[in-house]
């Protein structure tokens, strides 16, 4: 692709516009790092266009502190790009409550019908779902229900899903997919995660 150039352009009766402004969907997975940070970096791209953006965390705790989130809030807040909204599943999620015996497999189905909620009210332009590739691994979200849910959804709603071992389906579906792979990491040597690094 030189300059951004396509290699082909399908017959599909399509404008190059309307080609062009085609909602996607993306999958960044595979063992090395960097998934979550690429999609964030999605994310930033977004809010300076005035989209607005739903970031969803799955599987991490809500006592994990990522840099990104703190950084996004306040953009969000700033009045000068788009709306950001960050929801966390170890926070039980910020529209419902729920006893201690809420287990992850319950947070993350009902991460995801949050999830199709704001699809079909189009709520947001950007949907980070942050490591959504592991429930649909673990089969706690249905990978067909998903797929069938974003091929239906509404309007101009990009849609990005981190984490490892992403289903072969998802992959064949999605519009783009980036595989990170590890060649190298401190954390072979022994050397735990650090700040401004990982988080």
């Amino acid at each position: 692709m030189p300059q951004g150039q396509p290699e082909s352009v399908p017959d599909d009766g399509l404008t190059t516009r309307q080609r062009r402004n085609r909602p996607l969907v993306l999958v960044h997975t595979g063992t090395g790092k960097g998934k979550s940070t690429a999609a964030f970096g999605l994310a930033l791209r977004a809010w300076t266009q005035g989209w607005p953006v739903g970031v969803f965390q799955f599987v991490k705790s809500a006592k994990w502190k990522v840099g990104e989130e703190r950084a996004l809030k306040v953009l969000g807040a700033s009045g000068e790009g788009g709306p950001v909204a960050w929801h966390k599943m170890g926070e039980g999620w910020s529209w419902v409550q729920r006893d201690a015996q809420y287990s992850n497999e319950e947070a993350a189905r009902e991460g995801w019908e949050q999830v199709k909620r704001d699809l079909e009210a189009e709520t947001h332009k950007l949907y980070v779902l942050d490591e959504f590739a592991y429930p649909l691994h673990w089969g706690w979200v249905d990978t067909d229900e998903v797929i069938e849910v974003l091929r239906e959804r509404p309007g101009t709603q990009h849609v990005v899903i981190t984490g490892r071992n992403a289903p072969g389906k998802l992959m064949d579906f999605a519009d783009l997919v980036t595989e990170m792979t590890k060649v190298k990491h401190p954390m072979d040597a022994g050397q735990k995660g650090q700040r401004g690094i990982e988080w």
